[in-house]
């Protein structure tokens, strides 16, 4: 799958995180509340490492893309034979 659709499923991932967690910040403090606030906020830190960790692959991607339009020699190599 491209790096821009794992993107967009990441992107979908932290608003549905970031909903749950606004939904659950209104309702009164008990332990199952809490326990699905704490739900979705791990939600939202995994879906934003995933972000992160996509838009640097799409960075990296463009880099090598560009050294090789522009012919710049010793640019490092693809990591992992990609």
């Amino acid at each position: 799958m491209a790096v821009s659709k794992h993107l967009d499923e990441a992107a979908a991932r932290l608003k549905d995180a970031s909903t749950r967690i606004e939904a659950a910040r209104m309702k009164p403090l008990t332990l199952e509340n809490v326990g699905q606030w704490l739900a979705a906020l791990t939600d939202f830190t995994g879906a934003l490492s995933d972000i992160h960790a996509f838009n640097n692959e799409s960075i990296h991607e463009k880099l090598h893309e560009l050294a090789a339009r522009s012919n710049i020699k010793g640019f490092p190599a693809k990591r992992g034979g990609r």
